[in-house]
This record gives structure tokens, sequence and C-alpha cells, in this order.
């Protein structure tokens, strides 16, 4: 892991105990999913989805994936998408920059962003798209909706062997304003807060 990211997992981890109880439940319960995929398979794909693929899942899908590296956790397979596509939000991208991740920008109006964690590591190649993209896994995967509008709007996600609602408030609410650097770097640091204590239960439990 960079220098500074790791400085940042370290914050994280502190913070486990901050996340209420409630939550808290609600993230063992995918990990014990995780856990028991992972021992019965081998693998388990997660698809972290949102209204428009933009801030929120992609945080989600980077920090689940820096995770499973960090505490070992092998067959973890992380992807991400939206009920439409965008773009990966440059605020978004600036927080997990931030934080200590390393961001190539191809350009484009979907920049397909490669984000790494380690040097040595293989990059994650994020872009915005659709939750059934061909990009995406199509069936035994488990869907993590991220946000309460794509919660509300996709009851059923075709070829989900799993779905729950893990969501968080939208930081675009402070897009424009003095809070918009703070909302993004909270928020940030609050899903990677909790995708770190998700990720440590599936390791706790194997």
């Amino acid at each position: 892991m960079y220098k500074k990211l790791e400085a940042t997992i370290n914050e994280l981890k502190q913070g486990f105990d901050e996340i209420p109880s409630g939550r808290k439940k609600l993230l063992r319960e995918v990990a014990d999913f995780i856990s028991q995929e992972l021992e019965e398979n081998g693998t388990l794909k997660l698809n972290f989805i949102c209204t428009h693929n933009s801030r929120r899942s992609h945080l989600a899908q980077i920090w689940t994936q820096t995770a499973a590296a960090y505490y070992d956790i092998d067959g973890v397979e992380t992807y991400s998408g939206g009920t439409e596509a965008t773009a990966f939000n440059p605020r978004a991208v600036a927080a997990i920059e931030r934080a200590g991740f390393d961001i190539e920008n191809p350009g484009g109006e979907n920049p397909a962003y490669r984000i790494q964690f380690d040097e040595d590591a293989e990059p994650m190649v994020c872009f915005s798209k659709t939750f059934d993209d061909s990009a995406n896994p199509s069936e035994n995967f488990a869907a993590i909706m991220t946000c309460s509008d794509a919660d509300a709007n996709c009851p059923f996600v075709p070829g989900a062997a799993f779905r729950k609602p893990v969501t968080y408030s939208d930081p675009k609410e402070a897009d424009g304003t003095d809070k918009e650097q703070e909302t993004y770097d909270e928020r940030c640091i609050q899903i990677g807060t909790e995708m770190f204590y998700m990720m440590h239960q599936v390791q706790a439990g194997s």
C-alpha cells in the first residue's frame, strides 16, 4: 500500500468503534454472505449499485477491493454500476486521490480511471456504467445498493444471488459550496471505514 494510503487506512480502522450498532449488524450480514460464498466457491463478485454510478458506488467498490487486498482475502472481485451511466465524478475522484490512491486519468467524457492502492497491484479500472453493463457480472453476484433511490427503483436485480441496501447520503448535495471538499472527504472516509470493517469481519470469520 502507498504510504499515504496506509495512514488513511489506519484512520479507518480507528473509526470502527464509531460505526453505529445498526450499521455494524448490516455490514456483518454482508460479511457473512461473502464468507459463505468464499468458503463454498472460492470466489465472490460484489456489484455496488447507485443511481448514476458517479460517486458512492465507485467509492465502495474501490475501498472494498482495497480492503480485500489489505486483509489478504483472496477471491473477492468488486464492480459498480448505476441505473443510468454518467461519469465518475471528478470531486469523488479527487477525494480518493487525497486518501492516498494513485490515479491515472485517460480523459474523455466518461474516463476509465486506472486506480491503484499499491504500485505492484493490478489497477482498478473505474468508469460509469449501468449495473447490467457487459463489464459487470450477470449472475451469482452480490448486489449492494449504495443509494436509497437505486434501492427503491431496483427492488429486483437480475442475476443477483444476494441483495442488500447499504446506503449513504449523496455528497453531491455540497457541490458548489464551501463545504464541497470536506463533504466528499467525509463520505469517502465513512464508506472506507465501513467497507474495511465489513472485510475485517470476513477475515475474522475465515
